[in-house]
């Protein structure tokens, strides 16, 4: 039987780890680290689902043109997962929102990213006047899953064309409520995870251990609306 191929559009060994812990060892996974000539894809679009949605198109395109010259890309069936997330502060009207990463360089150096002490930082400092009780929050995660099929012909007509790799894109969709905290609390995250304490829990992501935190992360429900999804269950159908 053909094992299915999924590449993941990032070079983060911790996100790996929690992608294949979830969706399970029956999947060759594959990263970006695996392919040092793959595009930089520029992440500026305006919702999370469309910075998902881009990359996994561009790499599921770029793969499928790669496969006529590059042996290094699998022949058996193969998917592009790639996935864009950030937090949303209601007092803050949604921000940092898609700006996540680059929240505190905005104002500098719109396209570079910043520290997650500096992140975090600018957070508490737009927060310092705000009640406990109107600190809501969440972390939100949209992954998308294209799969590499053989590449369509373009259609000299650009209001003709629609991109067979977007219409076989698949959405899903994470979302972890809670609160941002008064100051940070933990060593076991990353970004805003010290100062972010999820509903129900008096801890931050920080001080929850990873089994705990990849029970109740925007990513880990993502990926089991993508698991529950059978997308990529026996038999796979790219």
């Amino acid at each position: 039987r053909a094992m299915l191929t999924l590449l993941l559009a990032t070079r983060n060994a911790h996100k790996t780890d929690e992608i294949r812990a979830l969706l399970g060892d029956e999947i060759r996974y594959l990263t970006l680290r695996d392919f040092p000539g793959a595009p930089e894809v520029v992440e500026d679009a305006l919702t999370f689902a469309g910075n998902a949605t881009k990359k996994a198109v561009a790499l599921a395109r770029w793969l499928s043109q790669s496969r006529i010259a590059a042996p290094e890309v699998p022949e058996e069936p193969m998917l592009v997962l790639a996935d864009d997330s950030g937090l949303e502060v209601d007092a803050l009207n949604g921000a940092p929102g898609v700006h996540s990463a680059r929240f505190a360089a905005l104002d500098a150096n719109p396209a570079g990213n910043a520290t997650d002490a500096e992140n975090n930082a600018k957070l508490l400092r737009l927060l310092r006047e705000v009640p406990s009780a109107r600190r809501t929050a969440r972390f939100r995660c949209v992954m998308a899953l294209t799969p590499v099929t053989e590449a369509p012909i373009e259609s000299a007509s650009p209001v003709c064309y629609a991109d067979e790799f977007e219409l076989q894109t698949r959405l899903f969709e994470g979302v972890c409520e809670g609160r941002i905290g008064p100051a940070p609390r933990g060593r076991n995250g990353f970004g805003y995870d010290p100062l972010f304490i999820p509903d129900g829990y008096t801890q931050t992501f920080a001080e929850l251990s990873g089994a705990v935190k990849n029970t109740l992360s925007h990513r880990a429900r993502a990926l089991a609306a993508l698991k529950a999804s059978g997308a990529v269950a026996r038999p796979f159908s790219v």
